[in-house]
C-alpha cells in the first residue's frame, strides 16, 4: 500500500453506527467505508466552511429560528452550486486513488449520498453555528 493511501486511510475515523455486509448495494458499500469516515474525519472543517458560508452572506442564518436554519443548511448545500462544489471538493480530496477511481463510476449518485452526509454532519452540528462572538464569550 502506498504511502499516501495508508495516511489517508489511518487517520479516518471509525463509524460505528454503520453496518456492511454482503447483500448492501456497492454505492451504499461506499458510502458507508468511505463517505460516512470521510466526513466524520472533515467534520469541524465543514462546520468552520459553512460558518464562514454564513458571514459571508450577511449572517441572516443566525436571526433565524432553529427551524428556518434547517433550511438555509439544506437551500445552500442544495442550490449553492459553488458551495456545494467546495464541500465536495473537501471529502473528495481525502479519497485514496482507488477509491476515486470508485467514485467516479457513479458520481452522480454518490454525490447525493456525499451531500445528504454533509447535511448531516451540518445539522448534527448545529449548536456550534452561532454567531461567533457569541461562542467566545462562552
Amino acid at each position: 500500500m502506498n504511502t499516501r493511501q495508508f495516511n489517508l486511510k489511518s487517520i479516518r475515523p471509525e463509524v460505528l453506527s454503520t453496518t456492511i455486509n454482503d447483500t448492501m448495494s456497492s454505492d451504499e458499500r461506499f458510502q458507508n467505508l468511505v463517505l460516512r469516515p470521510v466526513a466524520k474525519l472533515q467534520s469541524d472543517l465543514l462546520v468552520a466552511v459553512f460558518k464562514n458560508y454564513v458571514v459571508k452572506h450577511k449572517s441572516v442564518f443566525f436571526d433565524l429560528s432553529i427551524e428556518k436554519r434547517l433550511i438555509y443548511i439544506e437551500n445552500a448545500i442544495q442550490r449553492d452550486m459553488k458551495f456545494r462544489n467546495s464541500l465536495k471538493g473537501m471529502i473528495i480530496g481525502q479519497f485514496t486513488v482507488e477509491e476515486y477511481l470508485l467514485y467516479i463510476k457513479n458520481s452522480s449518485a454518490l454525490n447525493k449520498r456525499m451531500m445528504r452526509i454533509v447535511k448531516e454532519q451540518l445539522l448534527n452540528n448545529i449548536q456550534l453555528l452561532e454567531k461567533p462572538e457569541l461562542l467566545a464569550a462562552v
